[in-house]
């Protein structure tokens, strides 16, 4: 039996356009659109307006602040993946000049850098970009407030840095980049640097009485790759799939991963909250969303993507303050999810499967602990615990015929078989952890041997 799900319920529906409405009308918004996409394929949008009528679509443009981030982050990773730099590199490496030392592009990328979260006075965000020509006008006479690489610290100043550097490096300014690295290939045609009708604008909403004034859309210059962008709730959806899944044109799947993973510890108190590469991390109702805030004078932004879910959620709002649309947009992901949780694919097996890694599979043991071993796809394996809490990873295979983990405890750890003189398999060897067929197999194999009376009662 096959069964298709073109739409969602009509009562998923209420229950997204309820919590958008609710959104608008608590938070003060002169106007609201949100949108939810399941796999790639828009589902659902809604929108709400202070004016009978025109209600935004999810064609409308915003601004999304700090949304920028994530896609200067892609820049950047795509030149680490061509070889063109290190995420270890000093960024003085490439940017030489700059005045801030030896911290690394990773540390950029993550905000750990130590640099300040602003640049100096006036308030960048309702300035012209004009009255910051150069990186020194960024970046102040104290760029560095923290050793690098020991806290999270947000910093605006620091993707200022990373959008010079992609300049340096590639030798087109940053917004050509943009285009054609990742908008023109992901088809996002409805984000760009200046807005396009239609367009919302920027409200400030009075926070003890019922009146608006208009907010500047100022050209932030240098600043333009920590929060320059306008895009639409349609656009950010097609990003948000992008981010789960990659595209071999623009990012791979693998390198996603390794954004989407802590860049440091959460902050003490915080446990529920990180930072990747680029991309915010959150743990809300036993899911973990991947996407990024966005504010600037006039507009509130959230996208995130419940990645095992296959959901995307994009919340745009235009007022200063009022709504949280990093809130919604979880509780987006949340009321789909929960209500029409996603179905499984069917199960199907291996195109082919080599008879020496067969053989692998099944039960080991690392000392008295029972793990399986399962071939997957691709020539990779999964090693999982049987009973109760361990360490469980995914491996890929290597040219060597060994394999390479890919995440929890053993990520980046090899795993190996180990034979006998005649060629037969003795055990296997992860990172020094010794596994074998039987509970403290009487062999050689075990570090500091077995007791030759064997096992034995009271």
């Amino acid at each position: 039996m096959t069964s298709s799900f073109e739409t969602l319920l009509p009562s998923t529906e209420r229950a997204l356009l309820h919590r958008v409405a609710t959104a608008q009308t608590e938070g003060r918004t002169p106007s609201l659109v949100a949108a939810v996409a399941r796999d790639g394929r828009l589902m659902w949008e809604g929108g709400r307006s202070c004016v009978d009528g025109q209600a935004p679509d999810a064609d409308t443009q915003y601004r999304i602040g700090s949304i920028t981030k994530p896609f200067t982050a892609v820049l950047v990773m795509r030149l680490r993946d061509e070889g063109l730099l290190d995420l270890n590199d000093p960024l003085e490496k490439h940017l030489p000049a700059t005045g801030v030392g030896e911290v690394t592009i990773a540390q950029l990328l993550g905000h750990t850098a130590g640099l300040a979260a602003e640049s100096p006075a006036p308030w960048w965000e309702r300035t012209p970009g004009s009255l910051r020509p150069e990186l020194a006008d960024v970046l102040g006479e104290r760029p560095l407030l923290h050793p690098a690489g020991r806290r999270h610290h947000y910093s605006n100043t620091g993707y200022t840095l990373l959008g010079a550097l992609i300049e340096a490096v590639r030798g087109v300014p940053w917004e050509q980049a943009l285009k054609a690295e990742i908008l023109e290939p992901l088809g996002l045609t409805r984000t760009t640097t200046q807005p396009v009708t239609p367009h919302a604008r920027g409200w400030a909403v009075h926070p003890w009485a019922d009146v608006m004034l208009p907010e500047p859309a100022e050209d932030l210059g240098l600043m333009a790759s920590a929060g320059q962008l306008w895009s639409t709730a349609s656009d950010l959806s097609r990003f948000g799939l992008f981010l789960a899944e990659g595209d071999e044109r623009v990012l791979s799947v693998q390198t996603l991963r390794e954004m989407r993973t802590p860049a440091v510890p959460p902050e003490a108190g915080d446990w529920d909250s990180g930072y990747g590469l680029g991309l915010q991390l959150v743990r809300r109702g036993g899911r973990t969303l991947v996407g990024h805030s966005g504010s600037l004078p006039g507009f509130l932004a959230g996208l995130w993507v419940g990645v095992e879910d296959g959901i995307t959620a994009v919340v745009l709002a235009n007022a200063t303050s009022g709504p949280a649309p990093g809130v919604v947009a979880a509780d987006l992901v949340r009321i789909v999810a929960d209500a029409e949780p996603r179905i499984p694919e069917p199960w199907r097996p291996l195109p082919e499967v080599d008879p020496a890694l067969l053989e692998l599979t099944g039960p080991w043991y690392w000392g008295t602990y029972p793990y399986d071993l399962r071939a997957v796809e691709d020539g990779g394996v999964e090693l999982s615990p049987l009973r109760g809490q361990g360490r469980a990873s995914r491996f890929r295979v290597e040219e060597d015929g060994t394999w390479t983990g890919l995440d929890g405890y053993y990520t980046g750890e090899t795993l190996r078989v180990v034979r006998r003189e005649d060629g037969s398999v003795s055990h296997l060897d992860l990172g020094s952890f010794v596994f074998t067929r039987e509970p403290y197999e009487s062999a050689d194999a075990v570090p500091g041997g077995v007791d030759e009376d064997g096992w034995r009662g009271i």
